[in-house]
């Protein structure tokens, strides 16, 4: 299998045979980037790219081409009336606050429809952190969450009860650090009509990140009003910086730009500096690279099932995102793993990782971010809090063949460190 690695024999046989059984299941990720990539260069074509947009602007940034027709390629793609396309979002969760205080005013209320969010969203609705810090509770917007059955999946009923009223009906797409499924666009359209069926006036709102591209239709082709998402995850292709988007209806999108810039101002300015060429290639490369993630965590899921570990979603279980959880039982085995990626990384693989108190989250975190772009999940990476069930949330590999050797020298940093036995 490889001449540049130490791989024991056993392991290199049970990963020979892990490729081979997701043949089929390549198969079909194959289809779907072929699809996505074929809706992406449709909407390129529609909206007539030239190249002078592939240069930027600066000082305020009026008439920016480049910027204002990325929005309309990346609003066509996911089948928006419009969206918020900029590299000054500075993560996935910026991108969620803005659209959460670009819409929401005092006295409206804001329901989690898919149980608790991710631990960096507890501060922004209030549920943790000091009053007075600037959050949606201080701001007289209440919250509150519908918990999901014990199989993990919505409980349709009970939302339905719950948002009656509501101004946001709230869906996030991934799990976060929790063991409860992904959901496919299929399930977030059983959610859509459920919360319609109650009350058709709610604003349904998604988070859509590690979710781009992985299947072809988005949850704005649902039913949904408006979803958000990081560039240095799906949409930017492995090749933007930074950045983040926010896409659906058309007066929802002009309030979040309202609020991300100047009120009466909103997309009209900002400067773009250097950054639109990463950002239409990042997108454009986008279902490829994100076929290549998807099929980098199936081929981890089966590998570590021959292990003896158990993965959330199962290898050849429909995927809902880039994300598999993998299930190592305890804290040596998962800091072994996580080790084990950075040793696999293209950057820093040098680095020894260790647990530390990571900005915005409860648990001291571990994470293997070797990558060409600091914190880009879209690259091989793999992150964890150190609390039960000791899981290891890996994600991305923007190609196949290197995400595939990431995974093998996990394991085999685990037989180095002998907290596997072959």
């Amino acid at each position: 299998m490889t001449e540049f690695f130490e791989i024991n024999p056993t392991l290199k046989s049970l990963a020979e045979k892990a490729e081979a059984e997701s043949a089929a299941d390549f198969a079909r990720i194959d289809d779907i980037a072929r699809y996505n990539g074929e809706k992406v260069l449709a909407a390129f074509i529609k909206n007539s790219v030239p190249e002078t947009a592939l240069h930027g602007t600066t000082g305020y940034g009026y008439d920016d081409l480049g910027r204002d027709t990325l929005d309309k390629v990346y609003a066509d793609a996911f089948g928006a009336e419009d969206a918020l396309v900029r590299f000054n979002f500075v993560n996935g969760t910026h991108t969620i606050s803005t659209a959460l205080f670009g819409i929401l005013r005092p006295g409206d209320r804001l329901v989690m429809c898919t149980g608790a969010p991710y631990d960096t969203l507890e501060e922004i609705v209030g549920k943790r952190g000091k009053p007075g810090n600037g959050s949606l509770r201080d701001y007289g917007i209440a919250y509150e969450e519908v918990d999901l059955m014990p199989d993990g999946m919505p409980d349709l009923g009970r939302i339905a009860e719950r948002v009656k009223g509501a101004k946001i009906a709230y869906i996030q797409r991934s799990r976060g650090y929790s063991t409860r499924p992904s959901y496919t666009v299929e399930n977030i359209a059983n959610i859509v009509n459920a919360i319609r069926s109650a009350d058709k006036d709610v604003i349904i709102m998604v988070d859509n990140c590690y979710g781009e591209f992985v299947e072809k239709l988005e949850p704005l082709n649902v039913g949904a009003d408006i979803m958000m998402g990081s560039l240095i995850k799906n949409p930017g292709g492995g090749i933007a910086s930074t950045g983040g988007y926010i896409a659906g209806r058309r007066d929802l999108i002009e309030l979040c730009a309202y609020r991300l810039t100047v009120v009466g101002m909103g997309k009209e300015i900002g400067a773009t500096l250097h950054q639109n060429r990463e950002m239409y290639l990042g997108f454009f490369l986008a279902p490829q690279t994100v076929a290549n993630a998807v099929k980098t965590s199936v081929f981890a899921c089966r590998l570590f099932e021959s292990l003896g570990y158990e993965t959330l979603p199962k290898s050849g279980e429909p995927r809902a995102d880039i994300i598999a959880s993998i299930l190592l039982k305890n804290e040596d085995a998962l800091c072994s793993f996580v080790r084990g990626i950075q040793r696999g990384a293209p950057i820093d693989s040098f680095v020894v990782p260790e647990p530390w108190d990571m900005p915005g989250y409860e648990s001291k975190v571990i994470m293997a971010a070797g990558a060409f772009t600091m914190g880009a999940s879209i690259e091989l990476s793999a992150d964890a809090p150190i609390r039960e069930p000791y899981a290891a949330w890996l994600q991305g590999g923007i190609t196949y063949p290197t995400g595939r050797m990431g995974v093998i020298l996990a394991a085999q940093n685990m037989l180095d460190e002998k907290t596997i036995i072959l």
